[in-house]
């Protein structure tokens, strides 16, 4: 009723206002002198006919206005008054379903929305994040508000980075695009690890991105993103302070479009290089990885007591082009990965959401994978991260390998001298890389909107470990001019397959003052997963177990600050635990 009085006065006022300014209109022109050009006298009065009164006419303009106040006004009082008994009816419904027998003589109970407390990432899809087919894309670890049951997930868990998609605004749009980012600056010490002290080090990074997305109409959306980070190295965004003050690299991390059918909205399709479109957690792919290639998604919402959605996602993931050397083929073949995942969402109860995700990772051809990392961290002077498909790696690779070499010799008078020259002739995994990863959820709703739980749980085994032994290349008969050697860093164990991660989560980051506690603990077996593609903070990329507790605290509506900290060390080893520590601060726009 408030609100109805200062309508009502405003009118009133704005009445008052235009019936003053009418009058000193009609006075003004009857006052001023007639000017042919600037102010024309009005033409003369028929005869007989008197000119209205300047004063009648004001009168009956405030007239209509006083009147046009009043039917606005009842038509306030009327919307009060049936949104008050909407209320009332809705809180008298939500009383009697709490506790109102079913036809069935069960209760019938209320169900509340659970909470997405999933951790990277992303990203749920806001006017300014890309969508990416039935994927949602909120901050990793971070249940930033309640999720219907029966929306798709939060596309990457255990991303600590991912907890800022959901504050993502548009900061302008031209036309049908938006554009977003984040700015993040961290310290990061190290210390412990090996004991010649060679992990020892504190370092000062930031990461940029710039995301740009285009709503051309109903059906299509592209977009594309910009990143800071080492372009070899596809697992970060990070950029070291270092190089003696030259200018960093910005570099394409993203560019994609995506397919909604209007005649089909449980389809997406997406093609180029995008976000994940299934749901995942960094024990098998880290959080700033973005694939490339296609995937495809279809999903429903199903209105059942219990089950909320079904989902089945495919993509092809090329990620290497190798040609043949035989002298008689030398074709280029696509060295790619297969996969898809199926998922659902389960009302448990009005409190609990269950989530299962059941996925499987074909990696053809990841020997290239096991050559470039092999020739891009060679020190040797000749191929200083250079050579046929460089690729750095966030971490050591641990996956069991074996290397060949060839040094450059001289042979003078029937004995050979070494010229100190070695070069990187072959790489090869021991194992094949068939990754069938089961993930599950549960988002708990405390009844209380800062402090939702969630609790995830990822078990991911290589039904291929150890099977490209057959495949290993033997080493090459020495020349004249090169000798060959083949190293192995650890061999190859069938039983070292699996792979383990489980988190717990507290809080959300929405709101100013907002709070988020987790922990994580992650276990992985030497041929478990591929492991230049998983969690590149960890120690290493398999053989390995760590611990993460991280806490992040929503400082402003678009800034976190943010602690983590990552104590790891290999298996089965007493090499002193390596700790690492972040220290974020976070700006989004």
């Amino acid at each position: 009723m408030k609100t109805s009085k200062h309508l009502f006065l405003t009118a009133l006022t704005l009445a008052a206002l235009t019936a003053g300014s009418i009058a000193q209109t009609v006075t003004a022109s009857n006052d001023a002198p007639a000017n042919p050009v600037t102010n024309p006298a009005p033409p003369a009065a028929s005869a007989g006919a008197a000119a209205p009164a300047p004063d009648t006419d004001v009168r009956s303009e405030l007239q209509q206005l006083l009147q046009l106040v009043r039917e606005q006004q009842k038509r306030i009082d009327a919307l009060e008054a049936e949104r008050q008994g909407q209320a009332a009816h809705s809180v008298t419904d939500a009383a009697t379903s709490t506790a109102t027998p079913s036809a069935t003589g069960s209760t019938v109970a209320p169900q509340p929305t659970a909470v997405a407390a999933a951790p990277t990432v992303a990203a749920p899809p806001t006017a300014n994040a890309p969508v990416l087919n039935a994927s949602v894309e909120t901050p990793s670890g971070s249940p930033s508000k309640p999720q219907d049951a029966s929306q798709p997930p939060n596309v990457q868990s255990g991303s600590s980075d991912e907890r800022i998609r959901n504050l993502e605004r548009q900061i302008k749009g031209i036309g049908p695009l938006n554009f977003s980012g984040d700015v993040r600056l961290r310290a990061e010490p190290f210390f412990g690890g090996p004991t010649n002290e060679s992990q020892d080090r504190a370092r000062a990074r930031f990461r940029v991105r710039f995301n740009a997305l285009a709503d051309l109409g109903s059906q299509f959306k592209a977009g594309i993103t910009l990143a800071s980070g080492d372009i070899n190295d596809p697992t970060t965004t990070n950029q070291t302070l270092t190089g003696f003050y030259t200018r960093k690299t910005i570099a394409l991390d993203q560019a994609y479009a995506q397919y909604n059918p209007s005649w089909f909205r449980n389809l997406t399709l997406i093609g180029g290089k995008f976000r994940y479109p299934w749901y995942n957690t960094e024990l098998t792919w880290d959080k700033d990885l973005n694939p490339e290639g296609a995937a495809e998604t279809i999903a429903f919402k199903i209105d059942s007591p219990v089950l909320k959605r079904f989902a089945i996602i495919g993509f092809q993931l090329p990620f290497a082009e190798v040609a043949e050397t035989a002298p008689t083929d030398q074709r280029i073949n696509q060295q790619i990965t297969y996969g898809g995942q199926v998922q659902t969402a389960w009302q448990l109860g009005p409190h609990v959401l269950f989530s299962a995700y059941s996925g499987f990772y074909d990696f053809h051809g990841a020997d290239a994978v096991a050559l470039a990392l092999a020739r891009a961290n060679s020190k040797n002077p000749q191929t200083p991260l250079t050579g046929s498909l460089p690729l750095a790696s966030g971490n050591p690779v641990q996956d069991s390998t074996y290397t060949t070499t060839a040094s450059t010799v001289v042979t003078v008078a029937g004995t050979v001298y070494p010229t100190g020259v070695t070069n990187i002739t072959g790489a090869q995994f021991a194992s094949k890389f068939k990754l069938f990863d089961n993930i599950a959820r549960f988002d708990i709703d405390t009844g209380h909107p800062k402090v939702p739980v969630s609790f995830i749980g990822d078990y991911v085994q290589n039904m291929g470990a150890c099977d490209n032994l057959a495949n290993i290349i033997a080493t090459p008969a020495n020349t004249s001019t090169a000798t060959y050697k083949t190293a192995l860093n650890a061999p190859c164990k069938a039983n070292e397959r699996r792979g383990y991660w489980g988190e717990a989560r507290v809080g959300r980051l929405q709101d100013k003052g907002d709070l988020q506690v987790g922990y994580t603990h992650i276990y992985i077996e030497r041929e478990a997963v591929l492991g230049n593609f998983n969690y590149s903070d960890i120690r290493q990329g398999t053989n390995v177990t760590q611990h993460r507790i991280d806490t992040f605290y929503q400082f402003d509506k678009n800034v976190q600050l943010g602690f983590t900290a990552l104590i790891g060390r290999p298996l089965a080893s007493t090499e002193p635990w390596l700790e690492r520590l972040q220290f974020d601060s976070v700006f989004i726009f």
